[in-house]
């Protein structure tokens, strides 16, 4: 686990920060410094103007551009008429793209590799004719007529090949559109409202119906209750404090009714029964990923067709992104739940190695770390492009001064940040 967090931190900070120092010196800035990791200092080399730095905490970097007021917070010179080489010199829209620098790269970064593992591996879908076990509607599922165990079988009077096509833009927003289900071995019709977007809108779940989903026990996740309790890969669960667990809904349901105690499950292993003891969180929660037991087929892209899909892929951790951070701001999510630092992205890579594993992480790392560095915090890069953006907009430049005083905020705002992310980490692995 912590090798995969170092290695793969390496390579998007790396890239990130060569963004940065890339721009700067295209511009003619000098770079006095460019950095993977913090000090203390474990190899560096002089290389014309900067030295190259290798730090042994490996949870970030940084490039040292002359003139400009950074994390470093050096100042000493800034009395001085500024160099021709130095940032602050350098027109806005210079320094803007300077630092976009990174931001950007990572964005490149986290699109190339998802259109590569899209043209590689292609895209899991489930057939709709594999989907023989039903649906499991919601609240606004049921208002619209569904019901547990219908089988949707035709939309708009048509046969369908993919359980997705169920949630296609033009079925929805179709005046006349319609699904018939097999209800008891008879057709039902379930025609889709009027206004159903904007029911869809005010929905709290995705969608208004999902797949009844037969499943075994994945990934269990180090320390949860699930391993404490003895869970293992490929396990079935059979019930959970006596009640039946056959579907995905069923357990999720289990969970909850059980939620905060120890309860007796009885797992399926090697055509065995076991019963062990698991305390369930308080979030109704055990600490594992299902493996749906359904055969699910794999569509391949041409690398031309994979260039779409693989970007759309990267982009929509951005949005899910600002979902969750939606959802913390209107108190919908737990910020002590919901945030993590290197611990819990080391625990995601696992303890095991595998390439699609690996890179589809990283991918995600690096929209991410592209999405939080465009906030605008000062000692962020947003920070740096939201003053630069006054700057440009109003003709006038913030004075040193405050741009320093901005550094000094946004850095006790980031540590705090940190030390709250490594500290719910800490209470996480031994809670």
């Amino acid at each position: 686990m912590v090798g995969q967090l170092i290695l793969g931190l390496t390579i998007l900070v790396g890239l990130h920060e060569l963004g940065h120092m890339l721009t700067a010196k295209w511009f003619g800035m000098r770079v006095e410094k460019y950095a993977i990791g913090f000090p203390p200092k474990i190899l560096s080399k002089q290389i014309g103007e900067t030295e190259y730095m290798i730090g042994a905490i490996p949870l970030g970097g940084f490039v040292k551009i002359s003139g400009m007021i950074d994390e470093s917070l050096d100042t000493a010179n800034l009395n001085a008429e500024p160099e021709p080489y130095e940032f602050r010199a350098k027109p806005a829209w210079q320094r803007l793209i300077v630092m976009m620098g990174g931001i950007i790269v990572n964005v490149i970064t986290g699109i190339v590799i998802f259109i590569l593992l899209t043209y590689k591996y292609g895209e899991e879908y489930l057939p709709a004719k594999e989907a023989k076990y039903g649906i499991v509607p919601n609240k606004l599922g049921k208002s619209m007529g569904f019901r547990e165990g219908d089988q949707v079988v035709k939309i708009n009077g048509q046969s369908f090949t993919e359980f997705d096509d169920i949630f296609e833009p033009e079925v929805l927003l179709d005046n006349n559109s319609t699904y018939t289900v097999l209800r008891n071995n008879q057709e039902v019709t379930i025609p889709i409202p009027g206004n159903f977007m904007d029911q869809l809108a005010d929905n709290t779940k995705s969608s208004f119906i999902d797949i009844r989903m037969p499943f075994t026990i994945g990934e269990v996740v180090p320390k949860s209750p699930a391993a404490k309790a003895g869970l293992e890969s490929g396990d079935k669960l059979v019930t959970v404090n006596g009640q039946s667990v056959m579907f995905f809904h069923e357990l999720q349901a289990a969970l909850l009714k059980s939620k905060s105690k120890t309860v007796p499950v009885v797992v399926d292993r090697g055509g065995k029964n076991r019963t062990l003891q698991v305390a369930i969180d308080e979030d109704g929660k055990i600490g594992f990923k299902p493996k749906p037991a359904l055969n699910f087929a794999n569509r391949q892209y041409s690398l031309v067709e994979a260039v779409p899909e693989g970007t759309k892929e990267a982009f929509s951790i951005i949005t899910n992104q600002l979902r969750g951070f939606g959802k913390i701001f209107s108190g919908e999510a737990s910020a002590s739940k919901s945030v993590g630092g290197p611990i819990m992205i080391a625990q995601t890579f696992g303890g095991t190695f595998s390439w699609l594993k690996f890179w589809t992480i990283t991918g995600m790392l690096s929209m991410v770390l592209a999405f939080m560095n465009f906030l605008p915090i000062p000692a962020l890069d947003g920070g740096h492009v939201m003053f630069l953006t006054y700057e440009m907009i109003s003709g006038q430049k913030p004075s040193d001064k405050f741009l320093e005083n901005a550094q000094k905020v946004g850095m006790v705002l980031l540590l705090g940040l940190m030390a709250f992310a490594i500290g719910n980490d800490v209470f996480k692995l031994f809670s």
